[in-house]
């Protein structure tokens, strides 16, 4: 199973669609969810050189921080077996 880990805010409807794009592949990942205040997101500054939600990382591949909802999907995609976005 892949090793991924996912940042996510409750109600981020760009978290929600990479969320929505792990269970449509079946994947297994852990979810950390971030404070709603940005400047109390250290974790996140730390993983993705940003504030901003939703980000992924993926042990397995060497992704260390992916930001952008449209970009985490197609590379979930495109690396684990789904159509392009």
């Amino acid at each position: 199973m892949p090793n991924l880990e996912l940042y996510v805010l409750p109600g981020c409807p760009f978290c929600a669609r990479v969320e929505t794009a792990l269970d449509e592949l079946g994947l297994e990942y852990e979810r950390h969810t971030v404070p709603a205040l940005r400047f109390s997101r250290s974790t996140v500054k730390e993983i993705s050189g940003q504030t901003g939600v939703p980000v992924l990382v993926d042990h397995d591949n060497g992704v260390e921080g992916m930001a952008e909802s449209r970009d985490i999907v197609r590379y979930l995609e495109e690396t684990y077996g789904g159509a392009s976005a």
